[in-house]
């Protein structure tokens, strides 16, 4: 520490741009020296530590967290990033970084460590607009080290990770805070099931900031679906967009669905693909699009065993909802006998600009038919 001041920052940018990580140790070692609470305990030994190149290392570390959070596209961009935020952890820094617009260690294992390590540097952000934890191999323990700043975040992505209920429930406790800015929430394949849905409907029941909430390809099943529905009904709710792709829903838990959904007017994107709801289930949800209320502007019905006639209703609903732009109905037991009912909604409905019809039994007359539509509309999207 016994550098020149004007020099102190030169030196370790040019050790911190090594690619071999070979430094990582010294630097972090460098910036502990910045903490006062190591100052104290060293100067007895050292003498007295130049207070201007404490600060200057201090500025450098924040200035270098903002620089590389803007370069992880790559996985050494991410690394460096995170070996950045150990340097701020081993300095103690408790100075703001201010807002951040995003953080992305996306498909980066994080060790419980890191997971102290980034939850310290959140907790100096004013906020963060995106923070993609998606892929990182998190668990529960990591979590439990993260939690206490997840609320910082507007969007969060913690998919792909094995949380299961437990670690929603940590979750859960960020959607609970009072300072809560998450807005956007990403929970797919997270090993969720209807008893960890609990403490999240529970959560978002006093939630007023989470406008969308992604919880496909989880074991939720038509009771954790039910659960999801109770939280629609809640007057407070502000979700807009719902994905329950892949959840293990049946038209029995769709009956719950399309009850909340007759009386919520705040969803307007709704993923329900992969699941099993046949043509009772679509009818289900057929009668909530029926409401002169119903916002729904995008809706995803794909590889959910409709056939012609769940199509018939399904198309009479939507001639009377007028919100309607996109449909996707993709991957479904489709056959020619319901290509004039396809027909009528495409050229009728106002507002429609795409239709996803591909993987379906339409013969190539049908198809043709379908094709046929697409210069009907400026903008029309017809895809078979």
């Amino acid at each position: 520490m016994t550098v020149d001041p004007s020099n102190i920052v030169k030196h370790l940018s040019e050790v911190h741009s090594t690619t071999d990580r070979r430094f990582e140790v010294f630097l972090r070692f460098v910036a502990g020296l910045s903490s006062p609470r190591s100052t104290r305990v060293l100067e007895a030994f050292l003498g007295p530590f130049p207070n201007e190149t404490i600060c200057r290392v201090i500025d450098w570390v924040k200035e270098e967290v903002k620089r590389r959070a803007g370069n992880t596209e790559s996985e050494a961009g991410k690394r460096s990033l995170l070996n950045t935020m150990h340097y701020l952890f081993e300095s103690q820094n408790q100075q703001t970084l201010g807002s951040v617009e995003t953080l992305s260690f996306y498909g980066l294992g994080l060790t419980p460590i890191d997971c102290a390590v980034l939850s310290h540097a959140i907790r100096l952000c004013v906020t963060i607009k995106h923070l993609n934890l998606a892929y990182c191999r998190i668990q529960c323990e990591g979590l439990q080290r993260l939690g206490p700043a997840l609320h910082k975040c507007q969007c969060l992505r913690l998919g792909d990770n094995d949380l299961g209920d437990s670690g929603v429930k940590l979750v859960s406790a960020a959607l609970r805070n009072p300072d809560c800015k998450i807005q956007t929430l990403w929970l797919y394949s997270v090993g969720l099931t209807d008893s960890g849905a609990v403490d999240l409907v529970s959560a978002l029941s006093t939630n007023p900031s989470l406008t969308e909430l992604y919880l496909s390809d989880n074991k939720l099943g038509d009771s954790g679906v039910k659960l999801v529905s109770a939280a629609l009904r809640n007057p407070d709710c502000k979700i807009q967009t719902l994905w329950l792709m892949d959840v293990g829903l049946t038209d029995s838990g769709a009956e719950d669905l399309a009850s909340a959904l007759s009386t919520n007017h705040t969803v307007t994107e709704l993923n329900l693909g992969d699941n099993k709801l046949g043509d009772p289930g679509v009818k289900l949800v057929s009668v909530a699009l029926r409401n002169p209320d119903c916002k729904i502007q995008t809706l995803w019905l794909d590889h959910v065993g409709l056939t012609d006639s769940g199509a018939e209703d399904l198309v009479s609903a939507l001639s009377t909802n007028p919100s309607l732009m996109e449909l996707w109905l993709a991957y479904n037991s489709l056959t020619d006998r319901c290509v004039s009912a396809l027909r009528r909604l495409i050229l009728n409905h106002p507002s429609l600009e795409q239709i996803w019809l591909g993987g379906n039994e339409f013969s190539e007359d049908g198809r043709k038919q379908l094709e046929n539509q697409r210069g009907t509309r400026p903008g029309l999207r017809v895809d078979v």
